[in-house]
């Protein structure tokens, strides 16, 4: 049929469809978040129109925040639907670079369509043309390169034909999962051809659930029943397979204590006998704990980042590494044993060969022991009803959420309070991002997750967050998504300094009362009245009681009026939850912080014996 490449691009999005972890076909690309220019207004968004009653199409207020919110659905849906950000071209496409960057960082699909100068050149140079000097075929899209895991420019309509499918490849495979981005010329998607009634067949895609080569299966069980001190560490990996249960059912059959990463958070409950808690730096003492002394470490689904080994001092150098990851990337790093094939189907195999073989009752035992530690800590934090700690944020947000809840967070000081203690009850319901740590992704990430997630979304994000990207908040309120955003004010950049101070350094353009300013008294925002004016139901607290009813309102509130509810809450600067692990930064070697920073480094481990 003859079609415009954008016409084309857009009945074959909507030919896409996808099988959710329970079974259910679902539409692959179920939105389209959009911002028109030049570049793309013409071409893509005419064919968007054509087609507004069977794709939605979102209007974003910033590029990066609506490619955020790709992102953010993505993950809300274990991703098994991707969500699409097309911009025009020039700084409407670079402002979703760093949105690539999160995706990529964090294997999460997305799919962006940033518009681009003409093929023809006849016009050159058009308005937000970079015309590098040395290269003519260069664009600001090619700053994408370096965060894609699939890049293209689509030069000829008919090149759509053979790019397709690498595209839903890239999007739907778990080892290779990641942003995909297709640069589209402005003169490019008005041009016609005669496509193929095939390329618009409807599809379903299937995730490929890989066994691992038995071999590798095989050696894995013999290192495990070789240990005395097994320590099972779960990631995201095992989310996006749908393997919790098949993770806990391996912990409990041989009785391995469990650990979590990051995006492997709330797959156990937190009950459970055999949770010893979250790993790392922003995790748990008892986990921490129990990985100092464990023998071998069964790492499923993770690529063990330094927030969760503690710049690789949260192990023994003598330990053990068999990592099961479905990407060979990230199952051979550290000198691990490698296991590759998706997190169920190993985890299935590797049962299967050890039998009836169990830990010693001792070391299963440590689990709960260890964490009633940390959970009393917790508790210790939580108590008190003066102006409210990040702790006790988090604990009235824990205290008031249901269990479909989904909760979130990314920069800064929370996602260590979230991590270290959320108490959840085995639902796959947070996302951190903390593999890029996006300052900004709280808000625009929330709305897309809200799309995405039938329960309630509920995100929690400092003052500098806010103030760094809230566009979104308006597209959520417009568009008629809910969610609760909790603001928490200290009055700067509050971990950074907690950082900054810590190590020797002196208090310097983080707090503000630290920054330049030529007034005597310099303003601050608002944050209540901003939010209100973007559509916004507001909330305020000052105590932790105040904050519980605020909470509470603000959760009837976003449900009923279908839009952001947001709670202002003043909370304190410099109190935090620790876990009792070491992060490595690069300390000067004349402030304070160089001579545990020389202390520590010595016992890095830097490669693992498998």
């Amino acid at each position: 049929m003859k079609l415009t490449t954008a016409q084309a691009l857009v009945r074959w999005l909507l030919a896409q469809r996808s099988e959710t972890l329970d079974g259910a076909e679902v539409p692959l690309f179920p939105g389209v978040f959009a911002i028109f220019g030049h570049g793309n207004v013409l071409g893509l968004g005419t064919a968007l129109e054509e087609h507004r009653g069977e794709i939605p199409v979102w209007r974003g207020h910033t590029e990066q925040g609506m490619a955020l919110a790709a992102v953010g659905l993505a993950k809300a849906t274990h991703r098994r639907q991707v969500g699409v950000a097309t911009s025009s071209i020039g700084p409407g496409a670079l402002n979703m670079v760093t949105a690539a960057g999160v995706a990529h960082a964090n294997r999460l699909p997305v799919l962006l369509l940033p518009g681009d100068t003409f093929t023809g050149r006849a016009p050159d140079p058009v308005l937000q043309q970079i015309e590098p000097f040395g290269d003519a075929t260069a664009t600001v899209n090619d700053a994408f390169r370096a965060v894609s895991r699939y890049f293209d420019r689509i030069t000829r309509p008919e090149q759509l034909i053979s790019t397709l499918p690498q595209v839903t490849r890239v999007l739907t495979d778990p080892a290779d999962s990641g942003p995909v981005v297709l640069a589209l010329p402005q003169d490019v998607q008005a041009e016609t051809y005669d496509f193929p009634d095939a390329l618009f067949a409807p599809v379903t895609h299937r995730p490929p659930r890989p066994r691992p080569d038995r071999r590798s299966v095989t050696e894995a069980a013999g290192v495990l029943r070789a240990s005395r001190r097994p320590l099972l560490v779960l990631g995201g990996g095992v989310r996006y397979s749908g393997a919790a249960r098949r993770a806990l059912d391996f912990a409990e059959r041989h009785g391995i204590p469990v650990v979590e990463t990051t995006a492997g958070r709330t797959l156990v409950p937190h009950d459970h006998p055999l949770h010893a808690g979250p790993l790392g730096i922003t995790g748990s003492s008892s986990a921490n704990v129990l990985a100092a002394a464990a023998d071998v470490v069964l790492a499923v689904g993770t690529r063990l980042q330094d927030f969760t080994t503690a710049s690789w001092t949260v192990f023994s150098p003598d330990v053990r590494l068999v990592s099961l990851n479905a990407a060979r990337f990230d199952a051979v790093k550290h000198g691990a044993l490698a296991v590759t094939g998706d997190a169920d189907a190993g985890l299935a195999d590797l049962a299967a060969q050890l039998e009836s073989w169990r830990v010693d009752p001792s070391w299963t035992a440590r689990a709960a022991s260890e964490r009633a530690v940390w959970d009393a800590h917790v508790d210790k934090l939580r108590s008190g009803s003066e102006i409210p700690s990040y702790a006790q944020v988090v604990g009235v947000v824990n205290d008031l959420s249901a269990a479909d809840d989904y909760v979130m967070t990314a920069s800064g000081g929370l996602p260590g309070e979230l991590i270290g203690g959320w108490r959840g009850s085995g639902s796959v319901s947070m996302d951190v991002e903390y593999g890029f740590s996006c300052m900004g992704y709280e808000l625009s990430g929330a709305w897309g997750a809200a799309i995405a997630w039938p329960g309630l979304v509920t995100t929690l994000l400092g003052d500098g967050s806010y103030l760094m990207l809230n566009s979104e908040l308006f597209s959520a309120a417009f568009a008629g998504h809910p969610f609760v955003a909790v603001v928490c004010d200290n009055d700067g950049y509050a971990v950074i300094a907690r950082l900054q101070e810590g190590q020797g350094g002196k208090p310097f353009n983080n707090f503000y009362a630290d920054c330049t300013t030529s007034h005597a008294s310099p303003p601050r925002v608002d944050f209540a009245r901003h939010a209100e004016s973007l559509g916004c139901l507001v909330f305020e607290a000052s105590t932790v009681d105040s904050l519980r009813a605020a909470y509470a309102a603000a959760r009837e509130a976003s449900v009923a009026e279908q839009r952001p509810a947001v709670v202002v809450v003043k909370t304190q600067p410099s109190t935090w939850t620790e876990a009792g692990a070491w992060w490595e930064v690069g300390v000067p070697e004349h402030l304070a912080g160089r001579e545990g920073y020389e202390r520590v480094k010595p016992g890095q481990v830097r490669y693992l014996k498998s």
